[in-house]
């Protein structure tokens, strides 16, 4: 049964999907922009949020962004939740009940970082919240704490089981692709073949799909200036890209290309195509952070979970001082929201998952 038929007492529409919101590193700015949003009447009236994390640390964050008003109530489960107006439930793990440093890396953040995230986790998997958003975590931190994962993406692919994952950026209703990510651009150049740019096709069209696209149109971004005028200034459009895309349109999918990247995002965000398959980290976050910052937000496809997220780090340098904008907090929570109704496409496209 979806989360979103939930029985706990609640003061907003039992209809409105349910969402677990994680605080992230707890001497970051997770903790206070979660705060902020989902003390937020305008969050409220789309889904209804339960943070996770420790109590304590929600309680400080508040404090810090001048929400004293706010109220705590922290919970055990999912079903506990009371959703009532002036008050934010969080599931308390009980991990940090004191005070960290504000900005400073430590096992003791990194530990409370990693239980939330299994926690939203295991609570999606069982149905009892719609999706999760996750606040942003410290790398150094989760591996002083014993974690072994690169990062978010990650852990979540293992605790859910999921064969394949990637991300997807959402800005102004445009969906973006990455046939690489987290790797120095030479070497990115060096991973783009065909057979890659293909799986990254069949992927993203997949993806396309499941978010409510029945008849999707994707857009692959060519490499070099100009799409490599002919091979002149390169040649991977002929070498890798376009045999991938032709041979995809062959298959009858609507896919085109390869456009240049200075053109592409633009044609996409007019509403020429639902998608852009782009093939360097900075080549699809570039265009997107540019156009809306705050609004980008990024979604992990294939898990068998829905999980929105911040684009963003946990923000050290600012940390405890109440100067975090939720802006792209509050963004993914109503993508999120949004989003909740294709939980159904997700498990049926990317399997049940695992129970951690």
């Amino acid at each position: 049964m979806s989360a979103s038929a939930n029985s706990a007492t609640s003061a907003t529409s039992p209809s409105l999907p349910v969402l677990a919101v994680t605080l992230g590193d707890p001497a970051g700015i997770g903790p206070e922009i979660v705060a902020r949003t989902l003390a937020d009447p305008e969050t409220a009236a789309v889904g209804r949020g339960i943070a996770v994390g420790d109590a304590a640390v929600l309680r400080r964050a508040l404090a810090v962004c001048g929400l004293d008003g706010v109220r705590v109530n922290a919970i055990g489960a999912p079903g506990e939740a009371r959703f009532e107006p002036g008050s934010i439930d969080v599931l308390d793990l009980g991990i940090v009940t004191g005070d960290l440093a504000w900005g400073e890396v430590s096992a003791e953040a990194g530990r409370s970082a990693v239980a939330a995230i299994e926690t939203a986790t295991r609570a999606a998997l069982d149905g009892e919240v719609d999706g999760i958003v996750t606040a942003p975590i410290n790398k150094e931190a989760i591996w002083a704490a014993g974690s072994q994962h690169l990062g978010h993406t990650e852990m979540l692919g293992e605790l859910t089981g999921a064969a394949h994952f990637d991300t997807m950026f959402v800005v102004r209703g445009l969906k973006i692709f990455f046939t690489t990510r987290h790797v120095a651009l030479r070497k990115a150049l060096d991973q783009i073949t065909e057979e890659r740019v293909a799986d990254s096709i069949r992927h993203a069209l997949t993806a396309l799909r499941v978010f409510g696209h029945d008849e999707p149109r994707l857009a692959v971004a060519a490499i070099n200036p100009h799409g490599g005028e002919g091979g002149h200034f390169g040649d991977e459009e002929i070498t890798a890209l376009r045999p991938a895309v032709e041979k995809a349109a062959a298959e009858g999918h609507g896919v085109y290309g390869p456009i240049p990247a200075d053109s592409v995002f633009h044609q996409g965000l007019a509403g020429r195509y639902d998608g852009v398959l782009s093939h360097f980290h900075d080549q699809g976050h570039i265009p997107a952070k540019t156009v809306d910052f705050d609004g980008t937000v990024s979604v992990t496809v294939g898990l068998p979970i829905l999980r929105t997220s911040v684009d963003h780090g946990t923000a050290f340098d600012i940390a405890g001082t109440g100067k975090a904008s939720p802006g792209t907090m509050a963004a993914a929570f109503r993508a999120a929201a949004d989003f909740s109704r294709f939980t159904d496409r997700i498990r049926a496209a990317y399997g049940t998952g695992a129970r951690p």
